[in-house]
């Protein structure tokens, strides 16, 4: 069964490279495979497709077989449900036989294979995520996909609740979508299901929440589709905290301001973190790694910067902290502040590490040695006290200044 042709893309990698490669593998001797997904829907949106899939009628043996028999490689990744990964000239592409799900608990599926591309395509989980196409480019639509890209729409295929309920991951992907693809308000049906099944949210591994969590903070109306989770309690229930929304929409403004890419963490710093309490709760309950741990925490004293813009203590601050926690609790202080995104002194702060490079403390052991102190916790006790002196006099260079702060530093320990 074919729907009619609709819309026709010239990809280049349709008909150039790996992927054309692929696609010419498996189209031939009564099999056909398409590229399905994401990358179709990018580029009818004028994205790039950064990652591609494909569709084929063929059983995974079969793609096996064919992918080993001109030299290339083939890995089940997934052969239970039909996906084997296939690596083409050192480029992976996911290959999934056409499939029907017969039941389904939660992620999990028991599924057949079958030849029907209506039928696969009506098992996804939005409408321009089911679109196809083969190496003519033109592109098959078996449930709206095309208007609803038209419109900048994320909707359910089907019923959104039976959606939901084959996996409540997609209740997240819902709002993911929505952020970076769609315009206006959600669709309300959409949302009506998301808070209908929003109690299937506390079975998902953290893990799985964190990854939607970071992908949907990047996206450009990452803002105002948060602020639709807050108003349907959503956004509680997956933060487990307060949400400040007016802090994050200014930090996007801000990275937008100050020509900075967008950033997951620092996002979810503005939305979610006040205490250092807050960013010990959200690294719990989104299994945040190690290094997003310890940037939010590094947020703690966000609050005390508005009385450190001198330009003295400002140096001090970035070469205490490192330039990354300095621009993000700088951002993030900025971003609470009743200053607006022009604003020249709060530019002037967080752009410092741009014009600054931070020096190296110029003392060492051996400068101490020569005073007379031995190896040991006074010479330590020394080296400390000097850097601080050398920090607090605005990091002097000249070998006469140093010479005084390490005989002074030198001194305070003798006496000690």
């Amino acid at each position: 069964m074919t729907a009619p042709v609709a819309r026709k893309i010239d990809a280049r990698w349709l008909s150039d490279g790996p992927v054309a490669k692929l696609l010419g593998l498996l189209n031939r001797d009564g099999e056909e495979a398409r590229a399905v997904g994401g990358a179709v829907r990018n580029d009818l949106l004028g994205r790039p497709a950064r990652e591609i899939d494909v569709a084929t009628t063929a059983l995974p043996e079969e793609v096996i077989r064919r992918v080993e028999a001109t030299g290339g490689k083939a890995v089940p990744t997934g052969i239970e449900h039909g996906t084997v990964t296939a690596i083409i000239d050192h480029q992976a592409v996911e290959v999934t036989t056409l499939r029907q799900d017969v039941e389904t608990f939660g992620r999990k599926a028991r599924v057949v294979f079958g030849r029907d591309w209506k039928a696969d395509a009506e098992r996804r989980d939005f409408t321009i995520n089911a679109l196809s196409a083969g190496p003519d480019g033109v592109v098959h639509d078996y449930v709206g996909g095309l208007a609803d890209i038209a419109k900048q729409r994320v909707r359910f295929i089907g019923e959104p609740q039976q959606r939901i309920e084959e996996d409540y991951l997609r209740i997240l992907r819902f709002f993911r979508f929505h952020a970076h693809f769609g315009a206006g308000a959600p669709d309300p049906d959409g949302v009506a299901a998301c808070v209908r099944g929003r109690a299937g949210l506390e079975t998902l591994s953290r893990e799985r929440v964190r990854m939607e969590m970071l992908k949907l903070l990047l996206a450009a109306r990452a803002a105002p589709t948060l602020a639709v989770m807050a108003e349907s309690g959503l956004l509680g229930t997956v933060l487990g905290g307060v949400a400040y929304l007016a802090s994050l929409e200014n930090m996007i403004k801000l990275e937008e301001t100050l020509g900075r890419e967008a950033d997951a963490v620092r996002r979810l710093g503005a939305l979610g973190v006040w205490v250092e309490e807050d960013a010990e709760r959200l690294g719990e309950r989104l299994r945040l790694s190690n290094a997003e741990c310890e940037r939010l925490l590094a947020l703690d004293g966000w609050w005390r910067l508005a009385l450190e813009q001198d330009a003295r203590l400002a140096r001090g601050l970035l070469y205490r902290l490192g330039a990354q926690t300095f621009v993000d609790r700088v951002l993030v202080a900025w971003s609470r502040s009743a200053a607006g995104a022009a604003d020249a002194a709060w530019h002037e702060f967080a752009t410092l590490p741009l014009r600054w490079a931070v020096p190296v403390f110029p003392l060492k052991a051996a400068d101490f040695m020569s005073l007379g102190l031995t190896p040991g916790p006074p010479l330590g006790g020394a080296l400390r006290a000097a850097e601080a002196a050398w920090i607090a006099a605005d990091f002097p260079a000249d070998r006469a200044t140093l010479d005084v702060i390490a005989k002074e530093a030198a001194a305070r320990v003798s006496k000690s």
